[in-house]
């Protein structure tokens, strides 16, 4: 297993489920975490989920308060005295900007529209500039966003989660010519891309009530040429593999974790 053992980890949406997953990988493989999310309960449930696979802690902020990331940046730098990963897991779809099979896209409130992009678009912005400038000053660093399937096809229903995870992978590639060019070599900005994983945030749209399987499900694992949903820890090999000096040559990329769904036409 890749080893960041003395780097300090900071992962946004940490109390969530992909978040705390993520954090677990880091721990696993020596790094600090801290674990940053909108509530303190989840929070601290998350923490004490951490705390046998490492140094874990939790911290509450909103990520869409540019002020409140900021003072969360600088009480970790006045603690640990440096930032080595920014991982911005915070982020999903938001229940009423989904349209359904009865709606069509003139029928989704304005309102809940902005809310989605805002919480995946603005809530990976403001963490990558507030952690973003302690790796110029320190001159490394690692940055790692979170992307979608659905900034790679139209899937439908999701407009505006898609909009938002195309803006993402802007921000990506920007970010790493920005940061390499103009401050060092050793800042890098990639971006994952999951595929379709079950948890209880997607359950609902991906199961029926007695389990089986429902009929979008069953057109995304035919367009899968692993036909079968992906396993939340599979993402964890790629998170550390960019966090690591062996990606020392890896930056602006956007990296598909999705069974091939992405490379494949469904023909």
């Amino acid at each position: 297993m890749i080893s960041l053992k003395g780097k300090v980890a900071v992962v946004t949406g940490g109390s969530g489920v992909l978040g705390s997953n993520v954090s677990q990988g880091l721990l696993e493989s020596g790094a600090t975490v801290i674990v940053i999310g909108a509530h303190q309960n989840k929070v601290d449930m998350a923490v004490e989920r951490l705390k046998p696979y490492g140094d874990v802690h939790g911290m509450v902020c909103n990520v869409l308060d540019p002020d409140e990331i900021e003072k969360a940046r600088d009480y970790v730098v006045a603690k640990w005295q440096r930032v080595d990963i920014l991982v911005n897991a915070a982020g999903g779809n938001v229940p009423g900007a989904t349209i359904m099979d009865n709606q069509s896209v003139f029928d989704m409130k304005r309102e809940d529209l902005n809310k989605v992009i805002d919480l995946n678009l603005y809530g990976t912005i403001y963490p990558c500039l507030a952690f973003g400038k302690i790796m110029a000053e320190q001159k490394s660093g690692s940055i790692i966003n979170v992307s979608s399937m659905a900034a790679y096809d139209s899937l439908s229903r999701v407009m505006g989660y898609s909009i938002a995870k195309e803006g993402v992978n802007a921000l990506t590639k920007w970010l790493a010519q920005e940061m390499a060019i103009k401050y060092s070599e050793k800042i890098r900005v990639n971006a994952i891309a999951p595929g379709f994983f079950i948890g209880e945030q997607n359950r609902r749209a991906l199961l029926n009530e007695d389990g089986t399987l429902t009929e979008r499900i069953h057109k995304v694992l035919a367009k899968t040429p692993m036909r079968r949903f992906g396993d939340i820890s599979e993402l964890n090999g790629i998170v550390r593999f960019l966090c690591s000096d062996e990606a020392s040559f890896v930056t602006g990329t956007i990296i598909p974790v999705d069974g091939g769904f992405s490379s494949f036409s469904g023909v």
